[in-house]
């Protein structure tokens, strides 16, 4: 049993990723903006806390004691780069601070290549409403790559069609690259949390990022 913390746990990715650790007997700190909005987070082996994962000090203090940290926040009321950068640094100040070295970050498909150094955010059909989001998030991951050494962090980055479909137990992972060229992608967030908890269990990726996908 290990003990993590899962940044933007009210959101569905992160109430899945909740779950599947709570339920493989991890103890979980589920941090929220607004606990109170997410009671129904609480079970067995769940703490719910209030935090903010682009505040260092925050950081540091909800992580203390804990074997590894999850980031699946996300804030649609601020400019999304100032939120992805803001998270990346923040966490790179306060896990140290901590003495957690193991991060597992949610990408998004938007940076991943459609083919060398075309990435599906450079595509003409690329929806405009989402761009700012998603180079939002592709600001974060260029500042996860320049993270200090000590920082043992994988991002895991689903496909464009992530739902509430049921837990399969299966998942494929890639590189940089979606995987499968010239389809949207599917996978529910049950195994988008399955893919979670596998790195968290046993890390197979390090100081990278991979597609993940059905």
């Amino acid at each position: 049993m290990s003990a993590l913390v899962v940044f933007g746990a009210g959101g569905r990715a992160g109430r899945a990723i909740v779950a599947e650790a709570a339920g493989r007997g991890h103890r979980v700190t589920a941090v929220v903006r607004d606990p109170a909005k997410h009671a129904d987070l609480t079970t067995t082996g769940v703490t719910v806390v209030t935090g903010d994962v682009t505040d260092a000090a925050g950081v540091a203090e909800v992580s203390a004691g804990h074997d590894a940290v999850v980031n699946a926040a996300a804030e649609l009321g601020r400019p999304a780069d100032l939120v992805f950068a803001g998270a990346a640094l923040a966490l790179f100040e306060g896990l140290p601070r901590a003495g957690v070295n193991r991060l597992v970050a949610i990408g998004m498909a938007a940076n991943l290549e459609v083919s060398s150094g075309v990435r599906v955010l450079d595509e003409p059909d690329f929806p405009a409403e989402y761009l700012a989001f998603a180079l939002g998030h592709t600001t974060g991951l260029h500042l996860l790559r320049a993270a200090p050494a000590e920082l043992d962090w994988v991002m895991l980055s689903p496909p464009m069609v992530l739902d509430e479909g049921p837990r399969t137990g299966r998942y494929r992972t890639g590189g940089d690259q979606v995987l499968t060229p010239g389809e949207p992608g599917h996978l529910s967030y049950a195994d988008l949390a399955i893919a979670v908890l596998d790195e968290i269990e046993t890390p197979k990726h390090h100081r990278t990022r991979i597609a993940v996908g059905d």
